[in-house]
């Protein structure tokens, strides 16, 4: 029975300090107290100058305040005690003023202070919440989408895959791998539409894939079974008001055998990257996509794509294709891949990845999946 090894990711989480609170760069706390410092001397000086503690000393009392966005709890009420002594001695000391100016700034260096460390203290809280909220969404992503890479007796996957929110985990593209009695079957594919109701329905697909990926002796009874879960996903939106979605979708059948199964469901071809050559394979024989199907009366059919051992397949969603420069021109992905087709399965995807975002610009437009199907270069199908 084929294996398949996972990588493992850690959840997304924050280091914490002494208080047990989320931790604070050194960089942003050396800036709080050189700024306090810097403050601290500036006022001593003119006072020594003007003569006039408390109109002066009082520009320290709102140092609590930037303390509290940037340092924790601990640090905070460090700075508001130092400015509480810095305000409150000149100004006791300091006998040419109204004593109710000098109790007015005493009263307000306190408040501000304690005001500042309770500012610190709910600020932590909330991110802490938010460390806690990434860390379950970090725990959801490894459940919908499978840590990369994979891999199974037939073939390692590699790949990126970068959802355009960075807010979001999961996007609207999908992809999983199955290692089944039949052979590794893989699947890639995009949710028409983004937000929630996009994520839903990759959730829908993803555990039809998996359920029937090892259920189905084959891979169109497995396409037709990812079909009958984005009807039933339409059903139920429908129901509630929202609108019908597709999916497009490749289904890749891998076994011992040189030639492998493949379905495209309206979806991107693959290319194949083999003895110094690039060729996209299946371009034209796109069928409907899921959810589609009711609008046409053939069956879907599988096309046979020759796999040698050493080639890769690459596959991708039209966050790749569809890519465009500041200029409206779209990233030429087959051009980019003849100089790629002989490095590992990780360095090709993530090359094609970080040149998109330079042919880009830094603009992302849309969700992003790429994957990299390699057979072992010693293995005799």
């Amino acid at each position: 029975m084929s294996r398949l090894l996972r990588a493992t990711q850690s959840p997304a989480g924050e280091p914490t300090d002494g208080d047990g609170n989320t931790g604070i760069g050194a960089p942003r706390t050396r800036s709080v107290v050189l700024a306090t410092v810097a403050s601290t001397v500036v006022a001593l000086a003119l006072v020594l100058l003007t003569n006039t503690a408390v109109l002066l000393l009082g520009l320290l009392v709102f140092l609590p305040a930037f303390a509290a966005a940037l340092c924790t709890p601990r640090q905070t009420a460090l700075i508001s005690a130092w400015v509480c002594a810095i305000v409150i001695v000149p100004v006791a000391l300091q006998s040419g003023q109204r004593i109710l100016d000098r109790v007015v700034l005493s009263l307000f260096a306190v408040a501000f202070g304690a005001l500042a460390v309770y500012a610190a203290r709910a600020r932590i809280r909330r991110e802490g919440e938010l460390v806690r909220l990434r860390s379950t969404a970090a725990a959801m992503q490894r459940q919908i989408l499978r840590p990369l890479p994979i891999l199974t007796d037939e073939v390692l996957v590699d790949g990126v895959y970068e959802p355009l929110q960075e807010d979001k985990l999961v996007g609207g593209d999908i992809y999983d791998v199955a290692a089944t009695p039949w052979g590794t079957r893989v699947l890639i594919g995009d949710v028409q539409g983004k937000g929630l109701p996009a994520i839903g329905m990759a959730i829908d697909v993803v555990g039809a894939f998996r359920e029937a990926a090892h259920r189905e002796p084959t891979v169109t009874a497995l396409v037709d079974a990812l079909e009958a879960a984005v009807v039933r996903h339409n059903e139920d939106a429908g129901e509630s008001g929202e609108p019908e979605r597709f999916v497009t979708a490749l289904v890749l059948g891998v076994s011992t055998a040189v030639e492998i199964q493949v379905v495209s469901c309206g979806h991107i071809p693959p290319y194949l990257l083999h003895a110094g050559t690039v060729i996209p394979v299946g371009a034209g024989e796109e069928q409907v996509p899921l959810g589609l199907a009711k609008l046409i009366d053939e069956p879907r059919t599988v096309s046979g794509v020759t796999f040698p051992a050493g080639a890769t397949l690459l596959l991708c969603t039209d966050g790749l294709t569809e890519a465009r420069s500041p200029e409206g021109a779209f990233y030429p992905l087959e051009a980019r891949l003849t100089g790629r087709r002989d490095i590992a399965a990780d360095r090709l995807t993530r090359s094609l990845v970080d040149e998109v975002r330079v042919f880009t610009a830094g603009a992302q437009q849309d969700d992003l999946a790429v994957l990299a199907v390699r057979r072992s270069a010693d293995q005799a199908p």
